[in-house]
């Protein structure tokens, strides 16, 4: 059965979108520990982020950093973290989030946002993309 996130990649469930390329696709996390967390993902289904080939998961970090700058951009915070956890949804991810300070890698607080300010949010982000 295709996880969640293969249904964001066909387009069967809608996102906010920041980039994609021919392999990976980034996009905000609608349940964000911090405004702008962002996850970059393959488009192909793979389990765990060790499966991934070798170019593959180079190719994936170099996404994630290209992302991650231009989020640093457009979100003010003191740095850009990320996390690979892979238990909640099982698709290997790459979590990008604005740091102030270390709660916010947790995964315990959550913030809220609006719909309007997602779709603001990922504009501005995208318009830092190089």
């Amino acid at each position: 059965m295709a996880s969640i996130f293969i249904k964001i990649v066909n387009g069967e469930i809608p996102c906010y979108k920041i980039t994609e390329d021919e392999n990976f696709l980034a996009f905000l996390d609608v349940n964000p520990n911090a405004k702008g967390h962002t996850l970059c993902i393959p488009k192909r289904e793979i389990d765990k982020i060790f499966d991934i080939e070798d170019d593959l998961y180079v190719g994936l970090m170099q996404f994630s950093k290209k992302v991650a700058i231009a989020l640093e951009k457009a979100v003010s915070c003191k740095r850009v973290g990320m996390a690979v956890i892979g238990l909640e949804v099982p698709h290997a991810h790459v979590h990008l989030i604005p740091l102030n300070e270390m709660d916010e890698m947790r995964f315990q607080n959550k913030v809220k946002l609006e719909k309007e300010e997602f779709e603001a949010l990922a504009k501005s982000i995208q318009s830092h993309l190089g």
